[in-house]
């Protein structure tokens, strides 16, 4: 019994991999081809960009202090305090700025786009959309998977200011550093491959976001019970999803 489960689970995994890639090539391939539907990728910009700037300014910006707050005491030891701004700056801008939106992202866009294509599909206005011609993919998926891609890349860079922001804060205010000092430790320390590496991230990230999203919508089953299940596959496979691929990416990164 312990041996048919296992295999059971296992061919599960393996055929909702292969779907998922299936889904997400088709998604993207349909923005290369007619209709693309650019007033919904407008509005989809404006409900996963705009719509998550707050979150990720403050997220951005406490991050950024809290990493001032450890660094600093830890660099204090070493008599190496005035390097605070180069720390924060490239941890913020390499690693922390990406994954932390992602993941904030994730859990506010992922799931409002599992539960609201898997409300259209139990009420059946997926197969109303058929009926009528209109392809589910192109008109739903294909915006928000296009959109949530773009948009991350700029919201992490929103990330990234803020949260060096937020390490000048409390470098000058709480631990009574310079801040001309602190600027000009983070600019200077800082490389092209650096931000090559922090700006790839989050197409990665967005695209997995909102096809991971659409996915889990577009196969809701079982009613309303169902759009609540597909809701937290949807933000915890992203999440995961995202972590590791930033594992990948960074294995890559630093190999050149």
């Amino acid at each position: 019994m312990a041996i048919e489960s296992i295999d059971r689970a296992a061919k599960e995994f393996v055929l909702s991999l292969q779907e998922y890639f299936l889904f997400a090539t088709r998604a993207a391939l349909n923005l290369f081809s007619s209709p693309v539907y650019w007033s919904d990728i407008i509005v989809q910009c404006d409900i996963i960009g705009v719509g998550s700037v707050l979150i990720v300014v403050f997220a951005g910006f406490f991050t950024g202090g809290v990493l001032a707050i450890q660094s600093s005491a830890t660099l204090e030891q070493f008599g190496a305090t005035a390097v605070t701004g180069q720390f924060v700056a490239m941890s913020m801008i390499r690693e922390l700025g990406p994954v932390l939106t992602g993941i904030m992202v994730s859990g506010r866009n992922a799931s409002s786009m599992a539960s609201e294509l898997g409300s259209m599909v139990v009420t059946e206005q997926i197969d109303a959309m058929r009926a009528l011609g209109v392809d589910p993919m192109r008109k739903l998926t294909t915006p928000r998977v296009f959109a949530c891609t773009i948009m991350l890349f700029f919201l992490t860079i929103v990330a990234d200011f803020c949260g060096i922001l937020g390490g000048a804060a409390v470098t000058v205010f709480m631990n009574g550093q310079n801040g001309t000092q602190y600027f000009s430790m983070a600019y200077q320390h800082l490389h092209v491959r650096d931000v090559l590496q922090g700006l790839a991230k989050p197409l990665f990230f967005g695209f997995i976001i909102a096809s991971i999203g659409c996915f889990y919508g577009m196969r809701t089953t079982g009613g309303t019970q169902g759009v609540g299940q597909s809701t937290i596959k949807a933000v915890v496979f992203a999440s995961v999803l995202i972590i590791f691929v930033d594992l990948l990416v960074s294995i890559v990164m630093v190999s050149f």
